[in-house]
């Protein structure tokens, strides 16, 4: 059951994930299910979305170089972002998002713009100064990007398999400087 009000966002750490394992695996099925372009291709048994957040996510939580923020509806995982700040020596000032994503039945209710807040927000207590993201070149959440002050940094054509199909998509590379 979905409530109307706004999610809760916060912070999990490994264990809060691992404590949560099914709903996230369940959520990112549902998202490539759905369409999104999050790396994943069909046949995407719900197996290989709960080994994802088990076997990648976990250790990097772990190793203390990825932030993963969450939106709660009640106890429900609904949404989820994360910030990665393993980087290079030169490249310190900056983060990189990945993996914004929002259950379908939840969508339309600005829980990605409060993910996505949350994860500036700490870049910015971690000193970053610059942050980067990839996403499929004309979904909405080029969009949500754009109007969330980032800027196209450029488009490499034939990127990324469609989750359902042989097709290659373009992805648009974006950037936002923050103050």
């Amino acid at each position: 059951m979905t409530t109307t009000t706004a999610p809760q966002i916060i912070p999990l750490d490994a264990d809060e994930l691992t404590a949560k394992l099914d709903q996230f695996g369940d959520m990112l099925h549902a998202c490539v299910h759905d369409g999104a372009s999050i790396g994943f291709i069909e046949p995407f048994p719900l197996s290989e979305a709960t080994a994802f957040w088990r076997d990648r996510i976990v250790p990097a939580l772990r190793g203390g170089k990825r932030t993963l923020y969450v939106a709660l509806d009640g106890d429900r995982v609904v949404g989820t972002v994360q910030l990665d700040t393993d980087s290079m020596p030169n490249q310190r000032h900056r983060g990189d998002i990945s993996k914004l994503m929002v259950r379908p039945d939840c969508r339309r209710r600005g829980i990605a713009k409060l993910l996505m807040q949350a994860a500036e927000q700490r870049a910015r207590e971690l000193g970053r100064t610059l942050l980067t993201l990839d996403t499929r070149t004309g979904d909405s959440a080029e969009v949500l990007y754009t109007t969330l002050g980032f800027e196209t940094a450029g488009v490499i054509p034939e990127y990324a398999r469609d989750p359902f199909s042989e097709k290659l998509s373009a992805t648009t590379v974006m950037f936002k400087r923050l103050p």
